[in-house]
């Protein structure tokens, strides 16, 4: 315990020891090119005389990081530049506060891959682009320029690029040679993707436990700021909180239209925070596409550079999201449910499970799908005991993965009916979307009446309920508001008369609407 405990500290010194040095390296960098830019007055010497000062007595970097660092005078770059330094002893915070931060690679060894490996990724991109300068390589794989620049050296000196022309800062374009288009193509036939560099599968796994959804907790107060556009039972809030917490599974059942999907939806929120996914994983050789920007909602971060410099501290090759909430239907297939490669390109395509990892995954219209019951549940009876997954990849070896999230089946079908003992043991919650009462009925009319343009009318309500509900003994149901407006809003229109609730819209609303119900 003690001889792990001298190593993390001898590792966080380490890095705070090569942060600064980064910092020291980028102050004199900027510095250089500030006083450069300076005209030879004397007033501009004595004012980069000072500036200098200010300059060396940061160096240090002991200032407690809670304090903004200011800059006087009117220098862009080392405002900037301090900001950086503060970025960086902030993420050190952070981490230590338990929030996951993925910083950028300041070696090639910190990237988890070889230089072979990042040599076919700007081949193939060179073979597809054409000339591009060494920052616009950088941009594409979401790499360092330190990292990325002692790579094309090498590759020039292999000859398999060629300087194209000078660009701004140093840089160089770059050509490729017939030499590496040779390669390139070989490159391109064993996989023709030439995107962000991969992050290696550890570095992959620290993430996901660090970002658990087993460690999230969620409030009262949380489930109702995220119910907050919906009218539900305070009951019903009681009984998801715990299952919420509980971060494994819970079967959401009850009659259709009760806004079961509306629910499973909505509880990822509850959480109320974003985590750090990889573009992509490389493992083994295979690329493992993760980020799906179709399922994920991406978080605009805000941009940190000034010119040369990236100085957010963060690994672009990552993607903040907001917690993810993936929703499969009838659609669902055993496909899609393993790792696929595309014949064509030899890209792989991360199955659903791993990209709602650290969020929620609903099966909606659960016992629907086109797959058998049975081979779904045999699929996932031991992932949702054991919380990890084993996933085949194309090249025949099975890797173990994390099955990190709330995984919730929504259906209208009794779940004793559908599964048995052994797999509802699994899903320790089963809760049930019980019909609204008259009261929420009517206030699920005032609230969607608005949205379609009319003003609510208490006797054309009360019309319905008496006419159409009681006296037939037929149920409420929460989607039959929105249902029975759209059907009067479509009439007005088509009538050209004004907006308005009456009994005669009802009439034709309901004749329509529950014509075969």
């Amino acid at each position: 315990m003690n001889s792990q405990a001298v190593n993390s500290g001898s590792e966080k010194q380490g890095r705070t020891a090569s942060n600064a040095v980064n910092t020291e390296e980028l102050l004199a960098s900027l510095s250089m090119l500030n006083l450069n830019s300076r005209d030879d007055s004397p007033e501009s010497d004595a004012e980069g005389e000072q500036q200098g000062s200010i300059v060396a007595a940061h160096l240090p970097l002991k200032k407690s990081i809670s304090e903004p660092m200011r800059v006087i005078g009117k220098d862009q770059h080392l405002s900037q530049l301090f900001n950086r330094v503060q970025s960086l002893l902030k993420g050190d915070s952070e981490e230590a506060e338990g929030h996951f931060v993925p910083h950028c690679p300041e070696s090639l060894e910190e990237t988890g891959l070889t230089q072979d490996e990042i040599e076919r990724l700007i081949l193939k991109y060179l073979l597809a682009k054409g000339t591009q300068t060494g920052r616009q390589i950088c941009s594409q794989i979401k790499l360092p320029f330190s990292i990325v620049d002692a790579i094309l050296k090498r590759a020039k000196q292999d000859q398999l690029v060629a300087f194209g022309g000078t660009a701004e800062m140093g840089d160089y374009e770059f050509t490729i040679t017939e030499l590496g288009r040779e390669r390139a193509r070989r490159y391109t036939q064993e996989c023709t993707y030439f995107g962000a560099a991969p992050v290696c599968f550890k570095d992959y796994l620290k993430a996901m436990e660090a970002q658990s959804i087993a460690k999230q907790e969620a409030t009262e107060a949380d489930l109702k700021a995220a119910f907050s556009d919906l009218i539900i039972n305070p009951k019903m809030l009681d009984r998801l909180g715990p299952a919420v917490n509980s971060g494994r599974g819970m079967f959401l059942f009850g009659e259709a239209g009760n806004g079961k999907t509306s629910i499973a939806e909505r509880i990822t929120k509850a959480f109320g925070s974003t985590i750090w996914i990889p573009r992509c994983l490389g493992i083994d050789g295979d690329i493992i596409r993760i980020f799906d920007p179709g399922l994920h909602e991406e978080v605009v971060q805000e941009v940190h550079s000034e010119g040369l410099f990236d100085l957010s501290g963060i690994d672009p090759r990552w993607v903040q999201i907001v917690r993810p909430t993936v929703i499969a239907g009838g659609e669902l297939t055993m496909k899609e449910l393993e790792i696929t490669q595309n014949p064509q390109t030899k890209i792989c395509e991360a199955p659903l499970q791993l990209k709602s990892n650290c969020g929620t995954f609903v099966i909606d219209d659960f016992g629907r799908q086109r797959m058998p019951v049975d081979e779904l549940l045999n699929r996932w009876i031991v992932p949702l005991e054991k919380r990890y997954d084993f996933l085949n990849l194309p090249s025949g070896k099975k890797i173990q993965v994390p099955f990190d999230q709330l995984i919730i089946f929504s259906t209208n079908l009794e779940p004793k009916d559908l599964v048995d003992a052994a797999f509802l043991r699994r899903i320790p919650y089963k809760i049930e979307a019980l019909d609204p009462t008259e009261e929420e009925f009517r206030a699920l009319f005032e609230l969607m009446a608005p949205m379609m343009g009319f003003q609510f009318d208490v006797e054309a309500f009360e019309y319905l309920v008496e006419t159409h509900y009681k006296a037939v003994n037929r149920p409420f149901r929460a989607c039959q508001p929105r249902d029975l407006l759209l059907q009067v809003k479509n009439f007005c229109v088509y009538k050209e008369v004004p907006r308005k609730l009456t009994p005669a819209a009802f009439d034709f609303a309901v004749e329509n609407y529950f014509s075969v119900m």
